[in-house]
């Protein structure tokens, strides 16, 4: 056992005391944050302009400010963009975050002092959280890859932009940097194919023992390990044991990953996002994720059906309860606002506050009127599989197939690129028809009334994902196919 392994025992005992501490006061530590936030903004142009003298509050939040996405907070944000100092969080942000497109281009979410170490420390301490739950911090003397997005950062009006990924590369601690895969170099490199072909050469005489990324990206890096060696993962890296995942949901990777491994290995879930950590598995095997209510942010959570209603109801920490859908909203030291990130989540836990990442406001399925989230889909697919378990699937998407002709009914097509098909096709488009219907009344009224047909199960040639996300310019990184749409934009790229 080499020395950092033997150190972090008790730097983890340390930090999951400290953990303690807010745990035992969830409330008052939620209310805490929200006066240190409230009395950094007050001297902002938001807090100005939003009156956070007279917030006291959840109550007074709510009165005060409204909810906003990306886009209705894009006028300040733009402006922080500008150079402008004292927008939405005292002085200037130390980065600008670049994530996907929205309608206005580009999303640039503020990075401050005051908000970077929750990025940094949510990381560090989901993994001392795992060693203290296990004993096991042998990783750390091994090689550790994060597959991320390029760590060369541009300057956006005397502020440093790039991908998140790239932004907390610049942080990893001294003591990790002399094991951590990939080189600089070849992190920068753009294209995600020929990025992936380097890090194939440069970790495949290493002595890997952590591997970090988001599921179908490493899943593409294990398959060019099996394509290269004619082995599995298990015997190319023996001591690989510990995956650390987040972005999407894992079970619809779950199988073919392990497979691709050739043998289980322990695994971490963490909540990351541009606007903040959010969250991280501390118990292994415990699906439920630990809410971060001590790292500048206070949360308010909107129960995901009344979202879209003029003024929803706002809820604090204290009100929600479990096994509902929230939408989730964020007020953070990077002076993001009644915002709201697009996920929902459901909560599992509330001693501890856990939740499970359950799917985006904005992706769910309604052509018809059944408002079908992605947890559904997702929960399908994997009973689904269970039944049939010849079954391993890369990738899948669900859209509407709107019927032109008033004799057949609509439907829903799954559109699913398999590594391994259903021997019987129809039953296993049967098996997720009947599974969805259990889980969600309306679709299944809908298809009881003749509405909508049963479902469409489209199997797309090997490779048509990456070839879609590669026409987008969208390939590798933190990038990620929509479970639902409401159009059929992504079906068609898939197909076409």
């Amino acid at each position: 056992m080499g020395l950092k392994s033997v150190l972090s025992r008790p730097v983890a005992a340390l930090v999951h005391g400290q953990y303690q501490q807010w745990l035992r006061q969830p409330v008052a530590t939620q209310q805490r944050v929200l006066t240190d936030l409230l009395a950094q903004g007050a001297h902002t142009a938001f807090g100005r302009d939003h009156d956070f003298g007279a917030i006291a509050t959840a109550s007074d939040l709510a009165r005060h400010v409204p909810v906003r996405d990306y886009e209705a907070l894009y006028p300040y944000i733009n402006r922080v963009k500008q150079g402008e100092a004292n927008v939405l969080w005292p002085g200037r942000p130390l980065y600008l975050a670049k994530t996907s497109g929205t309608t206005s281009g580009a999303k640039y979410i503020p990075l401050t002092k005051a908000s970077i170490p929750n990025h940094i420390n949510g990381a560090r301490d989901a993994l001392l959280h795992y060693i203290y739950r296990t004993g096991r911090g042998q990783f750390l003397d091994g090689k550790l890859m994060f597959l991320s997005g390029s760590p060369e950062l541009e300057q956006v009006n005397g502020v440093h932009t790039g991908r998140l990924s790239g932004i907390v590369n610049h942080h990893i601690p001294a003591y990790l940097r002399r094991n951590q895969l990939p080189s600089y170099p070849t992190n920068t490199i753009e294209d995600w194919e020929t990025k992936l072909d380097r890090i194939v050469e440069e970790t495949l005489d290493q002595r890997m023992t952590l591997i970090s990324g988001i599921p179908p990206w490493v899943q593409m890096y294990f398959d060019r390990i099996v394509q290269r060696t004619g082995r599995a993962v298990k015997d190319v890296f023996p001591d690989f044991n510990l995956f650390v995942y987040g972005g999407v949901n894992f079970e619809p990777y779950r199988k073919k990953l392990f497979d691709t491994i050739g043998r289980p290995v322990d695994s971490i879930e963490t909540f990351p996002a541009s606007e903040g950590f959010i969250a991280f598995q501390d118990e292994p095997g415990n699906p439920g994720l630990l809410l971060l209510l001590n790292a500048g942010i206070f949360y308010e959570f909107i129960p995901a059906e009344r979202f879209f209603e003029p003024n929803p109801p706002r809820l604090t920490i204290a009100d929600v309860e479990l096994d509902k859908q929230y939408a989730l909203v964020l007020n953070t030291n990077a002076g993001l606002w009644g915002y709201s990130l697009g996920d929902t989540v459901r909560f599992v836990s509330k001693n501890p506050y856990r939740v499970v990442v359950s799917g985006r406001i904005k992706h769910f399925l309604s052509a018809f009127g059944e408002h079908v989230i992605g947890e559904e889909v997702e929960q399908t697919l994997r009973e689904a599989m269970a039944q049939f378990s010849e079954v391993d699937v890369v990738e899948f998407t669900v859209a509407p197939r709107v019927s032109n002709n008033p004799a057949e009914p609509s439907q829903h097509e799954w559109l699913v690129e398999f590594a391994t098909p259903p021997r019987d096709a129809p039953a296993f488009a049967a098996a997720l028809d009947a599974g969805l219907r259990r889980r969600n009344v309306y679709y299944d009224d809908l298809l009881s009334g003749n509405i909508l047909a049963p479902l469409r199960l489209t199997a797309l040639p090997a490779g048509a994902f990456q070839r879609y996300m590669k026409s987008l310019g969208k390939l590798g990184g933190q990038n990620k196919v929509p479970r639902l749409s409401n159009d059929r934009k992504v079906a068609e790229g898939l197909l076409g």
